[in-house]
């Protein structure tokens, strides 16, 4: 709707606003994370409608980009075919290639830069989706969520899985992020010198220190604090050598990342 596409861009003119204040570039997502076809159907949504509703999604990313002097990246997102918070019916890398391919082509032709899987909770989805990037043509980044041990859903660790997904792909994700996880919850995890801390490139933590379930049964948003995050993320800077990209989850708004991006600018 008319009114649906004005409210977008107000939220993603938000962040744009600090890109173009700090002087940064900006990656902006597409509003994709459940346009899939499990959760289109429930909508009434058939493939062609889909294809259709993903396409669009990338024009109004593209709008937005058009009104910044902000460098901006252009992201498909694709979110897991089940549960964020949990691995339910587990698929196999083919299948999941097979599944996600709707939405990796939709953006290939839509002319995305990138395509994010975004709260991975197991490696063989993420492997499939590098799978139906490439097919599709386009680079892809992997983001898995954890618990509050650090471990994905699943149980394998950030490690594990970020090597399970290279091992099966010849390393054709662009880099890994987390998300959906407060700092706390998986900074031990990145107490390691293994090489794989260095395909760790992007964060967008949560705001708030609640576990997955504890959100799912919350009936008011965390906030948490946005200087207390951006002190977690300046730490997380000195872990992880090759972060580049930082964002938000659940709880954060635009004051959040603001007060991030300040905060790595003047520390």
């Amino acid at each position: 709707s008319e009114a649906g596409r004005a409210a977008l861009t107000e939220y993603y003119r938000a962040y744009t606003t600090i890109a173009e204040r700090d002087g940064v570039g900006i990656v902006l997502d597409t509003p994709t994370w459940r346009a899939n076809p499990d959760w289109g159907t429930r909508l009434g949504y058939d493939a062609a409608r889909l294809n259709d509703i993903n396409r669009r999604a990338v024009d109004q990313v593209l709008s937005v980009a058009e009104t910044t002097t902000a460098p901006v990246l252009i992201d498909g997102v694709i979110g897991p075919r089940g549960d964020g918070y949990a691995v339910g019916e587990a698929m196999s890398p083919v299948q999941a290639a097979s599944y996600h391919s709707l939405q990796a082509q939709a953006f290939a032709t839509a002319g995305v830069d990138l395509v994010s899987a975004i709260t991975m909770t197991y490696a063989e989805e993420a492997i499939g989706i590098v799978l139906a990037a490439q097919t599709a043509g386009v680079p892809v980044v992997i983001s898995f969520t954890v618990e509050t041990d650090g471990r994905l859903p699943s149980g394998q660790s950030l490690g594990a899985a970020i090597g399970a997904v290279d091992a099966a792909t010849g390393s054709a994700a662009a880099y890994f992020m987390i998300n959906c996880a407060h700092p706390s919850h998986f900074e031990d995890a990145l107490s390691s010198d293994e090489g794989w801390l260095g395909r760790v490139k992007a964060i967008r933590a949560n705001a708030s220190r609640m576990s997955h379930e504890e959100l799912d049964n919350a009936d008011d948003l965390d906030r948490g604090d946005p200087e207390e995050l951006a002190k977690d993320y300046l730490r997380l800077r000195e872990i992880l050598p090759e972060l580049r990209v930082i964002g938000g989850c659940c709880g954060t708004d635009h004051q959040h990342v603001g007060t991030i991006s300040n905060a790595f600018l003047t520390a």
